[in-house]
C-alpha cells in the first residue's frame, strides 16, 4: 500500500493536470519517444511565444484526471506520451504541428479543443486556418475590394455627368 504522502502528491498531480485542462483552449497529446532533449527545448521555447507549455505525466494520472473530467482517452494514453496545454486555441495547435512535420518521431494522437475531444483529422483542420493576422489581412482585402468598386462606380458617374 502507498503511503499518504506519495497518495497525497498523486492527487495533487491529478488536480493540477484537470486544473491545465481546464483553464487551457487546446490540449494536444503527442508521442515523444526518440526525440532529444534539444528537440523538446525547441519546442517549448517556440511556445512560449503563444503562453502555452509542454508537460510530461505519467499516463495513469492523466487516464485518472480526464476520466474525472468525462473525457476517455484511455486508447491514446499508452506508450510515452507528452501534453501540451494552449491557452490560445490555434497558434499551440499549429506550432506543433509544424513541430511533428520537421521531426518524424513526435506525432500527434489525439486533442482537447474546448473541452471537448478532438481527433488527428480535426486538428489538422485547426493547423491550417491561417493565423489571426492573416484572417484579418484576408478581411481587409476582401473589404478593399468593394471601395474600390464604389470609387470606380463613383468617377464613372461623375464622367457622365460632366459630358
Amino acid at each position: 500500500m502507498a503511503s499518504a504522502k506519495i497518495l497525497e502528491n498523486k492527487k495533487a498531480i491529478v488536480s493540477e493536470i484537470q486544473e491545465k485542462v481546464k483553464s487551457s483552449e487546446s490540449v494536444i497529446i503527442f508521442t515523444y519517444q526518440g526525440l532529444t532533449v534539444a528537440d523538446l527545448s525547441s519546442l517549448r521555447k517556440s511556445l512560449k511565444s503563444t503562453d502555452s507549455e509542454v508537460k510530461i505525466y505519467k499516463n495513469t494520472l492523466v487516464r485518472r484526471a480526464l476520466n474525472d473530467m468525462d473525457l476517455n482517452l484511455d486508447a491514446f494514453l499508452e506508450g510515452p506520451n507528452a501534453i501540451l496545454f494552449g491557452k490560445d486555441l490555434l497558434e499551440p495547435i499549429k506550432a506543433i504541428s509544424e513541430f511533428a512535420k520537421e521531426h518524424d518521431k513526435a506525432g500527434i494522437r489525439v486533442g482537447i479543443i474546448s473541452g471537448a475531444k478532438a481527433d488527428l483529422d480535426v486538428i489538422k483542420e485547426y493547423a491550417s486556418i491561417p493565423s489571426r493576422e492573416g484572417l484579418l489581412t484576408m478581411l481587409a482585402g476582401g473589404m478593399i475590394q468593394y471601395v474600390r468598386d464604389l470609387s470606380i462606380s463613383l468617377n464613372l458617374y461623375a464622367e457622365q455627368l460632366e459630358k
